[in-house]
């Protein structure tokens, strides 16, 4: 399920270079960086926005796989009829909303009930089952490259949708609740849970993670062939290894999480990716860009990780389908406005004179573009790792005690 849902938006760098460059198969899309990076960030926020409405639904449905093969389908046509458009407002019908709702349910159905099948290690089983994310953007990437290379962007897409349409149907049919449990929290959040402190922290943690871990998923390969003069080839190698390494991460971080508390981990992993940020990214030439590829994976898996498991830890279990959906829809939010705004900051600029192998000069104000981009990116970072620590914060006051492992 990660592997698809998740491979596919981590690798949306790819299509971002590809519908901005001079390549694209799109008749109004060229150098378009805010516009088509709003393209792929609602549909990303719909996968994890849509969860405040089927959080509802999967109480009510016996089957909870009829929502699981629903946005199988729903998915794959999407993919499918992005092949068919020409325009921008296509994309917007189909690879944002038909592929984001359909996503999310699929996505949402399965990341609410595996929490629950796990009474000891939950951070490490969360961490195995979200790492699918990372090893489908390794493997998505380059393929993508090369299909796109290849075939082109009409047969790119009818081939992910029947890909997804095979690889998904059997994951979605295989859904089903712990035996012997059926969800018997609130289905609506509670208004005196909405004003605690935690509550209001966590959410805004959730946003300002989400705005900014995009970031440099949809900028890394931009910034490897316009900055550094890469060739494609190579930013789409680039991108897969920082799936390859979040991947790894996020079970890493789950085994650290279940040792040494789940928040602490989750702070300790959003603090340093906001460090690789600004020591990494800023100004980065060749090494320091590949050295930032790789330290901002290590970092960046532990928040998505350890999100879920930390919900049913800080609220208990008869609150976490309320809180889950919710958190997961103010996060949807976060990451639709967190790429297009860097791509405002960016703004227009000429892909032809820096890609690699050309032999021109890069635009002499596209490095202080990227500055900026770079330091709007760290603050979301910096600021979301102060809320998770008054998480920490809030939730100890709660209990009544302080604990160093939590």
């Amino acid at each position: 399920m990660n592997f698809n849902v998740f491979g596919i938006n981590l690798s949306y760098g790819i299509f971002q270079e590809y519908y901005t460059s001079s390549q694209t198969h799109l008749l109004d899309s060229q150098n378009q960086d805010a516009l088509i990076s709003l393209v792929g960030a609602i549909g990303s926020g719909l996968t994890w926005a849509g969860g405040i409405a089927i959080s509802p639904m999967m109480a009510r449905v016996n089957h909870v796989q009829w929502l699981t093969v629903s946005g199988v389908v729903i998915m794959s046509i999407g993919l499918f009829l992005v092949s068919l458009s020409t325009r921008v407002w296509h994309l917007f019908l189909t690879q944002t909303i038909l592929f984001g709702l359909g996503s999310s349910l699929f996505y949402f159905p399965i990341i609410s009930i595996a929490p629950l099948y796990f009474d000891k290690n939950r951070g490490l089983a969360m961490g195995i089952i979200l790492s699918g994310s990372g090893i489908g953007g390794l493997v998505y990437a380059p393929v993508l490259r090369t299909l796109l290379d290849r075939v082109g962007a009409q047969w790119t897409f009818r081939i992910m949708g029947m890909w997804n349409l095979a690889l998904g149907i059997p994951i979605a049919l295989a859904v089903k609740y712990r035996p012997g449990y059926r969800p018997q929290g609130r289905s609506r959040l509670s208004w005196e849970l909405v004003k605690r402190g935690t509550f209001i922290n966590q959410a805004s943690a959730a946003f300002l993670q989400a705005a900014g871990n995009l970031v440099p998923m949809y900028y890394l390969t931009s910034y490897s062939t316009s900055v550094l003069s890469h060739p494609r080839s190579l930013a789409a190698a680039l991108l897969a290894t920082n799936n390859a390494v979040n991947s790894l991460s996020r079970i890493t971080m789950g085994f650290i999480a279940d040792h040494l508390g789940r928040q602490n981990t989750m702070l300790f992993s959003v603090s340093l990716s906001a460090l690789s940020v600004f020591a990494l990214w800023y100004d980065a030439a060749h090494a320091r860009f590949i050295a930032f590829v790789v330290m901002y994976g290590v970092y960046a898996g532990g928040y998505n990780a350890l999100l879920p498991t930390t919900i049913a830890e800080v609220y208990g279990v008869q609150h976490y389908a309320s809180v889950n959906g919710s958190i997961y829809f103010i996060r949807g939010l976060g990451s639709m406005v967190g790429a297009p705004i860097a791509g405002l900051i960016l703004g227009t600029y000429d892909r032809t004179s820096g890609l690699g192998g050309g032999g021109g000069e890069v635009d002499l104000g596209l490095k202080s573009r990227y500055r900026g981009v770079v330091v709007y990116d760290g603050v979301l970072l910096l600021v979301a790792a102060m809320a998770v620590a008054n998480v920490r914060w809030y939730d100890a006051r709660a209990k009544g005690k302080w604990s160093w492992r939590a």
